[in-house]
């Protein structure tokens, strides 16, 4: 989804009461010898106990027993799945959907998300969003910044939000019983943010300094630059933050504007998930955001123009830096496709590798085992991010200097190995890692209220988790190498490098990587 890329904790009720599968222990095997008796009948008994052991250790499982505790597993998750609540979605009489997805947990996360962002600004007003953003919870036309804070202490909440390429969410987590304030609060930031000309001033400099910052964080800059490279030209290109220039010279008239242009409730999904009524939500939402506005000026609706992708590059040599970043990528599908689904197994094959992780050579990644084996690099991760109709599918590592053009040469082995040699043994295993993550979103209000607001966004619908898990069990090994061979055989990436990069090969030598001339 921008962003932000996920929790992989999994807590599999089966696994309560012991391991499925551990041998069962006699009882008389814990009890402490008694007091009384000789040495010869407590030397008797320790054999006895030990002989026992031996033999409950090589006893084979049963193939009925083993049977039915993968029955019960595979049963516990399917019915995890199966007992997700459904989400609930209500369309106001303006356009805004609300939706929601119900649960006895004490508290709730309620969130606006609003289909705006970096790609829907100009060269002029590049930035308007993200500064539109710091001055969200700056107070109201209704509530002084003082008092909207008040409002929000106490009740013990928790405020957010963020803006990426093309969404924008300000969400508020807090007690179940609060939801009705939660939403008068989230619809009088959304309608009537006071844009005080003192606290522009003043978020002026705090982005400023936050842009200081992230030019520090070089991952970042390394997927800004990916984006310049492979979007050149397009509104894709730009950053979320915006120029210094633009930072610095815009005026509340701008963001004024880029407010009243892109806030309609058509473009708006108010989302809500915890120990909520969705009609209570519903009646929330009436009370307090049928005053958004649903039309435009003259009928001027935005419309995105198709972002195109080059196969291109961008280096930034600075021999003073100690490793280096570098990411390849190619132009992936937008976020409806379903060959999302396959690339995204097709990324879990590869994997990810810190030289933090335990397991050394032992890594189920392939390339990752090389890493660890060669000392290719420090780290190394996959993405595949989508936009309404394009996408970035690639890899980034971070390597010491005489190491580049091995990882950069190991790394597009394992991408020409996705599209002619991938095996089902494989794609199980990345099968089993999506599912851990997929069922990892359960994990609080929060992840699910995200959830729900940015797939009715991206897709106009929740999709339930049970779908996406039978897309990721259709996928198989002649899938992945089809659609990786669509995506990556013989297409021009995009290239983005940043430090001591003397060792990277020509754009040239690396796009010869993209096949393999086979016999």
């Amino acid at each position: 989804m921008g962003a932000s890329p996920s929790a992989q904790r999994l807590s599999s009720p089966s696994w309560r009461g012991g391991r499925p599968g551990s041998p069962r222990r006699s009882a008389h095997a814990h009890r402490p010898s008694s007091p009384v008796g000789g040495g010869r009948d407590k030397m008797a008994a320790s054999s006895l106990c030990r002989a026992a052991g031996r033999a409950l250790v090589r006893r084979p499982h049963s193939a009925p027993l083993l049977g039915l505790t993968r029955s019960r597993g595979a049963a516990t998750y399917a019915q995890t799945l199966h007992n997700i609540p459904e989400t609930q979605v209500t369309t106001l009489d303006n356009g805004l959907r609300v939706a929601s997805e119900e649960s006895s947990q004490p508290t709730c996360t309620v969130g606006v998300w609003i289909g705006a962002g970096s790609r829907y600004e100009n060269e002029k007003n590049n930035g308007a969003g993200y500064f539109v953003e710091h001055l969200a919870f700056k107070g109201t036309k209704k509530r002084s910044c003082a008092a909207f804070e008040k409002e929000v202490e106490s009740m013990g909440a928790h405020l957010n939000g963020y803006t990426s390429r093309e969404q924008t969410a300000y969400y508020i987590k807090a007690l179940s019983k609060d939801m009705p304030k939660v939403v008068e609060l989230l619809a009088d930031i959304v309608q009537n943010c006071a844009l005080e000309e003192s606290q522009i001033e003043k978020e002026r400099g705090v982005i400023l300094q936050e842009m200081k910052e992230t030019d520090s964080n070089l991952a970042d800059v390394t997927f800004d630059y990916l984006h310049a490279t492979a979007y050149q030209g397009t509104p894709l290109a730009r950053t979320v933050e915006g120029t210094t220039e633009n930072v610095k010279h815009l005026t509340r008239a701008d963001l004024a504007s880029y407010v009243e242009t892109h806030f309609k409730a058509p473009r708006m999904v108010l989302a809500a998930a915890g120990g909520i009524s969705h009609k209570e939500l519903v009646d929330a939402a009436r009370q307090h955001f049928s005053g958004v506005p649903f039309a435009y000026k003259e009928d001027a609706v935005p419309v995105l123009p198709r972002c195109r992708f080059t196969g291109s590059e961008i280096r930034a040599r600075d021999d003073g830096l100690p490793v280096a970043h570098v990411a390849l990528a190619v132009e992936g599908p937008g976020w409806a496709d379903p060959d999302n689904v396959v690339l995204h197994v097709a990324n879990a094959i590869i994997g990810c590798y810190d030289r933090t992780f335990g397991g050394g050579k032992n890594l189920s990644s392939r390339l990752g085992a090389l890493a660890v084996e060669h000392k290719l690099c420090h780290s190394f991760q996959t993405f595949n991010t989508s936009y309404s109709d394009t996408g970035l599918f690639g890899f980034h590592f971070v390597s010491d200097p005489l190491c580049i053009d091995d990882m950069m040469f190991c790394a597009q082995g394992e991408w020409m190995r996705l599209c002619t040699s991938t095996t089902e043994s494989e794609v199980k295993r990345a099968k089993n890692y999506l599912r851990n993550a997929m069922v990892a979103q359960l994990d609080g209000t929060t992840p699910v209220c995200e959830t729900i607001g940015s797939h009715l966004l991206n897709y106009g619908r929740r999709i339930p988790l049970e779908e996406w898990d039978a897309r990721i069990s259709a996928v198989d090994a002649r899938m992945v190498r089809e659609v990786c061979s669509k995506y990556i055989y013989d297409k021009c990436p995009a290239l983005a490098a940043v430090g001591p990069i003397e060792q990277l090969l020509d754009y040239n030598r690396i796009r010869s990587g993209m096949y393999w001339v086979r016999f």
